[in-house]
């Protein structure tokens, strides 16, 4: 049961970079002023080699400021940068888990190829000639930028049909043990399209999950809770332990 997402255009993504390019460049003044005062300070001083130095310092924030930028974002924001929540997109893995801190590095190191010779032709030229509109970073991480909307389409909605009371006395019984990432993608999948299912269809897959995640699951709640309702208390202590959204 493939998740299929919205994927962001060409204009919407130039438009995310724009402003995280404003951001950058206001950052980047600041750096700037500051290495400036340090240099008149240091000459003031009349300390030696200081000019070196933070010309050294100034090659250093730049290419942190060109490319740290959006990797430290993208881990830190679940695949955003401020451009990217600016205009509601976002970087996920195909699969649509979010992007691990290695692939959200390797994406966006690639920037440098992507970049050339200017205003990332390179980048747009590879997008507009795959359905997908992915950069070479994108190819490299095995990631697509997203529509925001879509991936909210997608969020579970069983939580809305069952009481909170019900839900969190029913993750109270589950183990302490938490859903890998690709776990819970699982859970939310069957619960999401579960309704479209065929009863025996939805009842086999439900049992070949909670089988799958059995090492998880305590006796008491197994006793206690349908195998569905399992489900949902796994999901809902994974999400509660605040690691996932």
């Amino acid at each position: 049961m493939p998740l299929e997402f919205a994927v962001a255009g060409i204009g919407s993504r130039f438009l995310a970079v724009a402003v995280d390019s404003l951001i950058q460049v206001g950052i980047g003044l600041g750096v700037l002023i500051l290495l400036g005062i340090l240099g008149v300070t240091s000459r003031w001083m009349g300390l030696r080699n200081a000019g070196v130095w933070l010309m050294a310092a100034l090659g250093f924030c730049v290419f942190a400021l060109m490319f740290g930028y959006f990797a430290a974002f993208e881990i830190l924001w679940n695949g955003q940068t401020p451009g990217k929540r600016v205009v509601g997109i976002r970087a996920v893995k195909e699969t649509g888990r979010p992007l691990t801190p290695s692939e959200a590095i390797g994406r966006n190191l690639l920037r440098i190829v992507d970049q050339l010779p200017a205003f990332y032709a390179v980048g747009i030229l590879v997008a507009v000639l795959n359905a997908k509109n992915k950069r070479l970073g994108d190819f490299i991480a095995g990631s697509v930028v997203v529509s925001e909307s879509s991936m909210k389409e997608h969020q579970p909605h069983w939580h809305q049909a069952q009481p909170a009371g019900e839900l969190s006395a029913g993750a109270a019984r589950v183990s302490i043990g938490l859903l890998s990432l690709e776990e819970l993608a699982l859970i939310d999948v069957f619960l999401q399209r579960r309704h479209d299912l065929a009863p025996d269809v939805r009842a086999r897959m439900a049992g070949d999950i909670l089988a799958r995640l059995q090492p998880k699951v305590a006796g008491e709640a197994q006793t206690r809770l349908s195998t569905e309702s399992l489900l949902e208390a796994l999901a809902y202590e994974r999400r509660s332990s605040g690691s996932f959204s």
